[in-house]
């Protein structure tokens, strides 16, 4: 175990901590819609379990993988829905495909949530 040293800031002794490793490299991108739900999340209903991912440096990879599962799985769900159900004609009722095809997001999404985000 190696010994905890501290640099003096003014009345207070401030412990010189560092992370084991680099978390931000050129190559990351920011975290998206659902990487940031899933942090929300487990902040608000699984305080322990972010702490804990939080502590040993995990969170971001975490949230990372969530967030880049989460978008796979959302165009994978939204094409599978769409060949169970027949979609209005795009060029002649525009209204009705736009409102098709937020409806799928809609569930697609729900079922996102479910099986990732809250879980």
């Amino acid at each position: 175990m190696s010994e905890i040293t501290y640099s003096r800031n003014g009345d207070y002794l401030i412990p010189d901590l560092t992370l084991t490793h680099s978390t931000v490299s050129k190559d990351q991108s920011p975290l998206g819609k659902y990487g940031r739900m899933r942090k929300q999340y487990l902040q608000e209903h699984r305080t322990p379990l972010f702490h804990s991912l939080l502590l040993s440096e995990k969170l971001f990879p975490h949230l990372l993988e969530i967030d880049q599962t989460a978008n796979r799985r959302l165009t994978q769900i939204m094409t599978n829905l769409q060949k169970t159900q027949v979609p209005p004609d795009k060029m002649t009722h525009q209204m009705e495909w736009v409102g098709y095809m937020n409806n799928l997001k809609a569930q697609a999404e729900e079922i996102l949530l479910t099986e990732l985000i809250y879980s």
